[in-house]
């Protein structure tokens, strides 16, 4: 009995060591070893009460004298193998021994768990029925089996068992005159701990293989055994960017400038940029990345690095196309100034002067002048080179001498008001020819009005 007891617990401590993070589900081997008490006076016709007479009845073994192997076969279903040993004192009331006989029995039972059906948490009922064969001095029987018992499971491996067996004896057969040492059927109670083991768990992250999605690579059990690096809730086989958390919408990458474009697919992961532009910013929005403008914030052609073509003269002709960048000049001559007016801006120079409008027998202007001057001096500032003579004009009503003075006086007012507007008076002469050049008739409102006028012409 010692020896047994040592080899049930050798292999007790193994089986413990190796399978200390088995879970339930994936162990499908139970070992329970423990004591028993065996009640030879039960039968069918035993009273319930009876069944319970623990001094008269019940032959208690002492040490490790029951152990039990089973395999979980599926759908609640077990088989398993019994051997259990005792020193039998009592005895059925038809026998009686005065020396203790050895108690042997070894019993195969189909059990079935009702751990699903009761869903007690750790406690896992079952039910079992089999056959065994019991061996007492020189006596041996067959017998068939029920079984009704409770696991209480501490942890996913260990648990405490307690089982009640009734044994119905199916004849006696031995040497000599066999006698039936039970009453025709016996009880056998038992309780010990018991161990799961058999599952295989290679990368030890607590999911066995059998359910494992990644056997060989530790994981998570929420997904099925396979590893969340970077812990974003997307799996590394799943997961774009395994080592960087991220968000399912960019396949587990993350999106640190928010601009909607994810990092591994962003040139400029951390400032916000545009998807047509691989996540880079264009600020100027000239379809120039910033990273390449050599003036990001103003918008400019490629052809000159993202900055605007320089105008350094201010006439609106870009350098590159100015054949006079340093000279402020027109359009028409290629940023070049003009050294005189075409036909056009002489025609119109003419029409405008002649708008020229004094008050009577004066050289202050009238109310609407002003604007007309304005308008004359933008042609002359587009034609800086470009000399002119402001020539006064009177009608023939009044004296001839006061008349020349008139026109003198309307002729300089024209020039003092273009040289306060930036023309300069070296290009300017002021002449007053009284009433000898009309060009209209002096005998009428209107055409004296004509007469009374100022004609600004180019001086070749």
């Amino acid at each position: 009995m010692k020896n047994f007891s040592k080899l049930l617990l050798i292999l007790l401590v193994t089986i413990g060591y190796v399978n200390m993070y088995s879970q339930d589900e994936n162990n499908p081997w139970q070992f329970t070893f423990g004591i028993n008490a065996v009640d030879l006076a039960s039968d069918t016709d035993t009273q319930f009460g009876e069944f319970f007479d623990v001094d008269p009845n019940w032959n208690v073994s002492s040490g490790l004298s029951t152990f039990t192997l089973s395999k979980y076969l599926g759908d609640n279903l077990s088989l398993g193998f019994n051997g259990s040993l005792n020193k039998i004192s009592k005895y059925a009331a038809s026998f009686s021994s005065i020396n203790d006989v050895t108690y042997f029995a070894f019993d195969g039972m189909l059990k079935y768990s009702l751990n699903d059906v009761l869903n007690w948490g750790k406690l896992e009922p079952y039910v079992g029925v089999g056959l065994g064969n019991t061996w007492m001095d020189s006596e041996s029987w067959m017998t068939t089996n029920g079984s009704l018992g409770m696991n209480y499971w501490f942890s996913d491996v260990w648990g405490l068992t307690a089982q009640v067996d009734y044994k119905q004896n199916m004849g006696v057969s031995g040497r000599g005159n066999s006698v039936m040492l039970d009453d025709g059927g016996s009880m056998r109670y038992s309780v010990g701990f018991s161990v799961k083991f058999g599952g295989k768990d290679t990368d030890g992250d607590g999911v066995y293989d059998k359910h494992d999605a990644c056997p060989d690579v530790a994981g998570l059990e929420e997904f099925n055994g396979c590893p969340d690096s970077d812990g974003d809730g997307i799996t590394d086989s799943e997961d774009t960017c395994p080592l960087l958390a991220g968000s399912l919408e960019f396949e587990g990458c993350p999106d640190s400038d928010g601009d909607g474009i994810s990092d591994n697919k962003d040139a400029c992961p951390n400032k916000a940029g545009l998807a047509s532009f691989d996540g880079c910013p264009d600020s100027d929005g000239d379809k120039i990345t910033d990273s390449r403008d050599r003036c990001p914030n103003v918008a400019g052609p490629k052809e000159n690095g993202g900055c605007p073509w320089p105008d350094s003269d201010g006439d609106s002709v870009l350098d590159k196309d100015d054949d006079c960048p340093s000279e402020a000049g027109t359009v028409a001559n290629n940023g070049c100034p003009e050294i005189y007016p075409s036909d056009e801006a002489l025609a119109q120079l003419v029409e405008y002067s002649r708008t020229i409008n004094f008050a009577f027998d004066s050289a202050k202007f009238t109310d609407g002048t002003p604007p007309v001057l304005d308008a004359i001096v933008e042609i002359l500032v587009a034609y800086p080179k470009a000399n002119f003579s402001v020539e006064g004009h009177c009608d023939s009503k009044g004296s001839t001498k006061v008349n020349q003075k008139i026109s003198d006086k309307r002729a300089a007012a024209v020039v003092d008001y273009l040289i306060k507007s930036s023309i300069a008076a070296s290009r300017l002469t002021a002449t007053g020819f009284g009433e000898s050049k009309p060009i209209d008739t002096n005998n009428t409102m209107a055409g004296r009005a004509n007469n009374r006028r100022v004609e600004i012409l180019l001086v070749k």
